[in-house]
């Protein structure tokens, strides 16, 4: 079959730059790939397994590989980014969920998970960086038109109906 053709680390930071082209212009499979390709040169490249991470995030809805994501954390150093993207990751999971028709009290659990990592991360962030608490007020904004409200109790429909005999 065919062999994948290694790239030149000194083409690692335009390859980088094309992956976030191709993430901009919704082609995450692209992005991925070249990702793949930078972290095969270099396999310590934080920039690019960030951007992989969020490639694996675009690709939510169409194929779901939180896993292979989360997976991602353990080699960023940081405990600021190790923070910040595992809060991203469960944000876009909630977000996708959402999208493939679960209720916001399914999900709800998972939001504020994501709300604690952005919580924690912003405690540790480097000064004048408000990215943990662009991504907290995303997920406020989030339960806010979801109209939810975690302390009502959830509204289940009926499931026996009692002209039903027993058996």
């Amino acid at each position: 079959m065919f062999k994948l053709k290694p790239i030149e680390r000194d083409a690692v930071p335009a390859a980088l730059a094309k992956a976030e082209r191709y993430r901009l212009l919704n082609e995450p499979r692209e992005a991925e790939s070249i990702c793949q390709d930078v972290l095969a040169a270099d396999p310590d490249n934080q920039q690019a397994i960030i951007c992989l991470i969020l490639t694996l995030t675009d690709l939510f809805d169409r194929t779901a590989r939180r896993d292979d994501a989360v997976a991602l954390l353990a080699r960023l150093k940081g405990d600021y980014e190790r923070e910040y993207y595992a809060g991203v990751i469960e944000e876009r999971w909630v977000k996708h969920l959402l999208h493939a028709g679960y209720a916001m009290a399914s999900v709800y659990d998972r939001l504020r998970e994501a709300m604690d990592h952005f919580e924690k991360s912003d405690r540790i962030a480097p000064p004048n960086n408000d990215d943990a608490v662009l991504r907290w007020n995303t997920c406020v904004r989030l339960l806010e038109s979801e109209n939810f409200d975690p302390n009502e109790e959830p509204d289940y429909p009926e499931v026996f109906d009692d002209d039903v005999p027993m058996r």
